[in-house]
């Protein structure tokens, strides 16, 4: 189900001719997408066959990163400043790169995806197919793009008020030196979604930086 959905997000990039860079970067928005669905399985589900999932759509987006940088590399005139087209592609990546480490880290520290992480990482989600719709509307319709952007961004307080919650019961529940191991794992864990839903606000941001220099 999974596959199919993200391939027809992919399709959907290339039935029109967008510039080039923006057509990287969304082909990049694309896979967050997908990788942060993936995401939300492996919580609900946490086998290696799910983990390795959300790996294939990292790589893939690390790829399409690459590509995006050498083009960068070798154009004398882009349609919007190098900078700006080489910070959101960075931050859109970021995005996935916490979502595999989260998962790498729940592995390796023997985690049980709880409720805080599952809510977590839907808000991840959520988050990041405004990044993504965003993405989508940039070239032609800059101002819906920007409302995405801030539909991201607003997600950002939701995600810290749920990660400060989170905390809370942490510190609280703590009797024994088993359950306080468990909480500064879990600690690590809820950081690495954090600073993943970060990226999705420096992305948002970047966003709303290239609607207001370029459009």
């Amino acid at each position: 189900m999974i596959v199919e959905a993200c391939s027809h997000y992919i399709q959907r990039i290339f039935r029109r001719k967008p510039n080039e860079f923006l057509l990287r970067l969304r082909e990049q928005s694309a896979l967050v997408l997908c990788g942060t669905q993936a995401l939300i399985q492996y919580m609900q589900e946490p086998t290696k066959k799910n983990a390795a999932r959300v790996r294939i759509y990292e790589k893939k987006a690390d790829d399409v990163r690459r590509t995006l940088i050498n083009e960068l590399n070798h154009s004398f005139v882009t349609p919007i400043d190098r900078e700006d087209l080489f910070a959101l592609s960075r931050y859109i990546d970021d995005i996935l790169d916490y979502a595999y480490t989260t998962i790498y880290e729940v592995d390796v520290l023997n985690i049980k995806p709880n409720d805080y992480l599952q809510q977590m990482v839907e808000i991840l989600h959520t988050s990041a197919t405004e990044i993504h719709l965003a993405m989508e509307q940039l070239e032609e319709k800059p101002r819906a793009a920007d409302q995405h952007a801030l539909r991201a961004r607003a997600l950002g307080n939701r995600m810290e008020a749920l990660y400060t919650r989170a905390l809370g019961d942490l510190f609280n529940t703590p009797s024994d030196l088993n359950e306080v191991v468990e909480m500064l794992k879990l600690r690590e864990i809820y950081r690495h979604l954090l600073h993943a839903m970060q990226s999705t606000e420096r992305a948002a941001n970047g966003i709303s930086d290239v609607v207001m220099k370029f459009y």
